[in-house]
Protein backbone atom coordinates (compact mmCIF):
# COMPACT_ATOMS: atom_id res chain seq x y z
CA UNK A 1 0.00 0.00 0.00
CA UNK A 2 1.29 3.47 -0.85
CA UNK A 3 2.62 5.71 1.97
CA UNK A 4 2.91 2.75 4.36
CA UNK A 5 6.18 1.39 5.75
CA UNK A 6 6.88 -2.33 5.48
CA UNK A 7 9.72 -3.95 7.47
CA UNK A 8 11.09 -7.19 6.03
CA UNK A 9 13.26 -9.03 8.55
CA UNK A 10 15.62 -11.84 7.51
CA UNK A 11 16.83 -14.60 9.86
CA UNK A 12 20.36 -14.45 8.38
CA UNK A 13 22.70 -11.70 7.27
CA UNK A 14 22.09 -10.46 3.71
CA UNK A 15 24.36 -8.95 1.09
CA UNK A 16 23.15 -5.36 0.80
CA UNK A 17 24.71 -4.77 -2.62
CA UNK A 18 22.90 -7.80 -4.09
CA UNK A 19 19.39 -6.49 -3.40
CA UNK A 20 17.29 -6.29 -6.57
CA UNK A 21 13.93 -4.47 -6.51
CA UNK A 22 11.68 -3.87 -9.49
CA UNK A 23 10.69 -0.24 -9.89
CA UNK A 24 13.11 0.88 -7.17
CA UNK A 25 13.71 4.34 -8.60
CA UNK A 26 10.17 5.03 -9.81
CA UNK A 27 7.78 3.23 -7.46
CA UNK A 28 9.34 3.63 -4.01
CA UNK A 29 9.81 6.64 -1.76
CA UNK A 30 12.10 4.81 0.70
CA UNK A 31 14.37 1.78 0.30
CA UNK A 32 16.62 1.06 3.29
CA UNK A 33 18.74 -2.11 3.26
CA UNK A 34 20.27 -3.27 6.55
CA UNK A 35 22.30 -6.28 7.60
CA UNK A 36 19.16 -8.29 8.44
CA UNK A 37 16.37 -5.96 7.32
CA UNK A 38 14.78 -4.26 4.34
CA UNK A 39 12.48 -1.27 4.89
CA UNK A 40 10.21 -0.19 2.03
CA UNK A 41 7.79 2.67 1.53
CA UNK A 42 5.93 2.75 -1.75
CA UNK A 43 5.06 6.00 -3.48
CA UNK A 44 2.91 4.26 -6.09
CA UNK A 45 1.42 0.89 -5.21
CA UNK A 46 1.17 -1.94 -7.73
CA UNK A 47 -1.86 -2.10 -9.96
CA UNK A 48 -4.33 -4.99 -9.99
CA UNK A 49 -2.46 -8.18 -10.79
CA UNK A 50 0.91 -6.41 -10.91
CA UNK A 51 3.86 -7.92 -9.03
CA UNK A 52 7.10 -6.17 -8.09
CA UNK A 53 9.91 -8.66 -7.55
CA UNK A 54 12.41 -8.53 -4.69
CA UNK A 55 15.58 -10.64 -4.63
CA UNK A 56 18.49 -10.61 -2.20
CA UNK A 57 21.47 -12.91 -1.59
CA UNK A 58 22.49 -14.26 1.82
CA UNK A 59 26.05 -13.57 2.93
CA UNK A 60 26.90 -16.97 4.39
CA UNK A 61 26.68 -18.87 1.08
CA UNK A 62 24.25 -21.40 2.55
CA UNK A 63 21.36 -23.03 0.73
CA UNK A 64 19.14 -21.57 -0.55
CA UNK A 65 21.51 -18.77 -1.50
CA UNK A 66 18.78 -16.22 -2.33
CA UNK A 67 15.50 -15.00 -0.91
CA UNK A 68 12.97 -13.98 -3.57
CA UNK A 69 9.36 -12.83 -3.30
CA UNK A 70 6.89 -10.41 -4.89
CA UNK A 71 5.05 -7.33 -3.66
CA UNK A 72 1.36 -7.13 -4.57
CA UNK A 73 -1.46 -4.72 -3.67
CA UNK A 74 -4.53 -5.41 -1.52
CA UNK A 75 -7.50 -3.01 -1.17
CA UNK A 76 -7.73 -3.33 2.64
CA UNK A 77 -4.64 -5.13 4.01
CA UNK A 78 -1.00 -4.12 4.34
CA UNK A 79 1.87 -6.12 5.81
CA UNK A 80 3.71 -3.86 8.24
CA UNK A 81 6.27 -6.51 9.20
CA UNK A 82 7.35 -9.64 7.38
CA UNK A 83 9.61 -12.38 8.74
CA UNK A 84 11.69 -14.21 6.13
CA UNK A 85 12.83 -17.62 7.35
CA UNK A 86 15.24 -19.65 5.30
CA UNK A 87 14.41 -23.31 5.59
CA UNK A 88 17.34 -25.68 4.90
CA UNK A 89 16.73 -28.06 2.04
CA UNK A 90 15.85 -31.55 3.16
CA UNK A 91 18.25 -34.47 2.76
CA UNK A 92 15.93 -35.94 0.13
CA UNK A 93 15.98 -32.72 -1.89
CA UNK A 94 19.76 -32.51 -1.70
CA UNK A 95 20.13 -36.14 -2.77
CA UNK A 96 17.77 -35.57 -5.71
CA UNK A 97 19.73 -32.48 -6.78
CA UNK A 98 23.01 -34.41 -6.50
CA UNK A 99 21.61 -37.29 -8.58
CA UNK A 100 20.49 -34.81 -11.26
CA UNK A 101 23.95 -33.21 -11.41
CA UNK A 102 25.64 -36.62 -11.61
CA UNK A 103 23.35 -37.60 -14.50
CA UNK A 104 24.21 -34.37 -16.30
CA UNK A 105 27.93 -35.05 -15.79
CA UNK A 106 27.59 -38.57 -17.21
CA UNK A 107 25.69 -37.20 -20.23
CA UNK A 108 28.38 -34.56 -20.79
CA UNK A 109 31.20 -37.10 -20.58
CA UNK A 110 29.38 -39.36 -23.01
CA UNK A 111 28.78 -36.50 -25.45
CA UNK A 112 32.53 -35.87 -25.58
CA UNK A 113 33.24 -39.48 -26.58
CA UNK A 114 32.73 -41.09 -30.03
CA UNK A 115 29.76 -42.91 -28.51
CA UNK A 116 28.14 -39.53 -27.89
CA UNK A 117 28.30 -38.74 -31.60
CA UNK A 118 26.48 -42.00 -32.36
CA UNK A 119 23.87 -41.50 -29.63
CA UNK A 120 23.14 -37.97 -30.86
CA UNK A 121 22.80 -39.08 -34.49
CA UNK A 122 25.74 -36.93 -35.63
CA UNK A 123 27.72 -40.01 -36.71
CA UNK A 124 26.02 -42.46 -39.05
CA UNK A 125 26.90 -45.37 -41.28
CA UNK A 126 28.77 -43.16 -43.72
CA UNK A 127 31.26 -42.25 -40.99
CA UNK A 128 33.47 -39.19 -41.26
CA UNK A 129 35.63 -38.20 -44.21
CA UNK A 130 38.60 -35.86 -43.72
CA UNK A 131 40.71 -33.81 -46.12
CA UNK A 132 43.72 -31.58 -45.42
CA UNK A 133 43.58 -27.80 -45.77
CA UNK A 134 46.82 -26.24 -46.95
CA UNK A 135 48.63 -23.22 -45.55
CA UNK A 136 47.71 -19.71 -46.69
CA UNK A 137 50.52 -17.13 -46.56
CA UNK A 138 49.73 -14.07 -44.45
CA UNK A 139 49.80 -10.67 -46.13
CA UNK A 140 50.02 -7.11 -44.95
CA UNK A 141 46.24 -6.87 -44.56
CA UNK A 142 45.99 -9.89 -42.25
CA UNK A 143 46.82 -10.13 -38.58
CA UNK A 144 46.88 -13.94 -38.72
CA UNK A 145 48.18 -16.64 -41.02
CA UNK A 146 46.83 -20.14 -41.69
CA UNK A 147 49.38 -22.83 -40.89
CA UNK A 148 47.31 -25.89 -41.86
CA UNK A 149 43.96 -27.48 -41.24
CA UNK A 150 41.50 -30.23 -42.06
CA UNK A 151 37.94 -30.49 -43.37
CA UNK A 152 35.58 -33.09 -41.92
CA UNK A 153 32.28 -34.28 -43.36
CA UNK A 154 29.59 -36.59 -42.00
CA UNK A 155 26.02 -37.17 -43.12
CA UNK A 156 24.58 -34.48 -40.85
CA UNK A 157 27.44 -31.97 -40.41
CA UNK A 158 30.58 -30.54 -41.96
CA UNK A 159 33.46 -28.90 -40.15
CA UNK A 160 36.48 -26.90 -41.30
CA UNK A 161 39.24 -26.75 -38.67
CA UNK A 162 42.19 -24.46 -39.32
CA UNK A 163 45.30 -23.75 -37.29
CA UNK A 164 46.02 -20.03 -37.30
CA UNK A 165 48.88 -17.97 -35.90
CA UNK A 166 48.59 -14.39 -34.75
CA UNK A 167 51.54 -12.50 -36.16
CA UNK A 168 54.11 -10.88 -33.84
CA UNK A 169 53.45 -7.23 -33.11
CA UNK A 170 49.70 -7.57 -33.70
CA UNK A 171 46.99 -7.04 -31.05
CA UNK A 172 45.19 -9.99 -29.49
CA UNK A 173 43.02 -11.76 -32.06
CA UNK A 174 39.60 -13.45 -31.73
CA UNK A 175 37.44 -14.99 -34.46
CA UNK A 176 34.06 -13.43 -35.10
CA UNK A 177 32.03 -14.58 -38.11
CA UNK A 178 32.72 -16.94 -41.00
CA UNK A 179 31.38 -17.38 -44.52
CA UNK A 180 31.45 -20.48 -46.72
CA UNK A 181 30.89 -19.83 -50.43
CA UNK A 182 30.51 -22.43 -53.18
CA UNK A 183 32.17 -22.11 -56.57
CA UNK A 184 28.90 -20.85 -58.13
CA UNK A 185 28.75 -18.00 -55.58
CA UNK A 186 26.00 -19.40 -53.37
CA UNK A 187 26.54 -19.45 -49.62
CA UNK A 188 26.26 -22.29 -47.13
CA UNK A 189 24.82 -21.56 -43.71
CA UNK A 190 27.45 -21.42 -40.95
CA UNK A 191 26.16 -22.71 -37.61
CA UNK A 192 29.06 -21.85 -35.33
CA UNK A 193 32.60 -20.46 -35.11
CA UNK A 194 34.69 -21.65 -32.16
CA UNK A 195 38.32 -21.45 -31.08
CA UNK A 196 40.19 -23.59 -28.56
CA UNK A 197 41.44 -20.45 -26.78
CA UNK A 198 39.69 -17.29 -25.64
CA UNK A 199 42.04 -15.19 -27.80
CA UNK A 200 45.43 -15.37 -29.49
CA UNK A 201 48.26 -13.23 -28.15
CA UNK A 202 50.92 -11.99 -30.63
CA UNK A 203 52.87 -14.98 -31.92
CA UNK A 204 50.38 -17.51 -30.45
CA UNK A 205 48.69 -20.35 -32.36
CA UNK A 206 45.18 -21.75 -32.03
CA UNK A 207 42.55 -23.91 -33.71
CA UNK A 208 39.42 -22.36 -35.23
CA UNK A 209 36.48 -24.64 -36.06
CA UNK A 210 33.73 -23.57 -38.47
CA UNK A 211 30.64 -25.81 -38.54
CA UNK A 212 28.17 -25.66 -41.41
CA UNK A 213 24.68 -26.98 -41.95
CA UNK A 214 24.16 -30.58 -43.07
CA UNK A 215 25.95 -31.17 -46.40
CA UNK A 216 23.64 -31.09 -49.41
CA UNK A 217 26.48 -30.70 -51.93
CA UNK A 218 28.62 -33.34 -53.63
CA UNK A 219 31.52 -34.77 -51.68
CA UNK A 220 34.77 -32.92 -52.24
CA UNK A 221 33.14 -29.73 -53.53
CA UNK A 222 35.46 -26.72 -53.25
CA UNK A 223 34.57 -23.76 -51.02
CA UNK A 224 35.98 -20.37 -50.19
CA UNK A 225 36.19 -19.94 -46.41
CA UNK A 226 36.30 -16.36 -45.16
CA UNK A 227 37.06 -15.79 -41.50
CA UNK A 228 36.41 -12.37 -39.97
CA UNK A 229 37.84 -11.23 -36.66
CA UNK A 230 35.66 -10.04 -33.78
CA UNK A 231 35.74 -6.43 -35.00
CA UNK A 232 34.83 -7.42 -38.56
CA UNK A 233 37.73 -5.37 -39.94
CA UNK A 234 40.17 -8.21 -40.64
CA UNK A 235 39.26 -10.89 -43.17
CA UNK A 236 41.19 -14.09 -43.75
CA UNK A 237 40.38 -15.84 -47.05
CA UNK A 238 41.11 -19.57 -47.37
CA UNK A 239 40.43 -20.92 -50.88
CA UNK A 240 40.16 -24.53 -52.04
CA UNK A 241 38.53 -25.88 -48.91
CA UNK A 242 37.03 -29.24 -49.87
CA UNK A 243 34.08 -30.42 -47.80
Amino acid sequence: MANALTLIRFDASIDRASMELEGRTTRFRLVDVGDHTLVLEMAVEPGDGEKLGVRVRYKDGGSPAYAAFALVSHPRLVDREVEVVRRPRSLEALEAALAEKEAQLVALRTALKPAGLVFSGRLGLEGVQARPIGAVPANAQNEVGVLNGAAYRASTWALAVIRVRNLPGQPAWMPGRARLTRADGTSVKVLSVDMNKAQLAPGEEGLVAVESEAPFWKKGEVFLLELLDRSGAQRLSIPDVKL
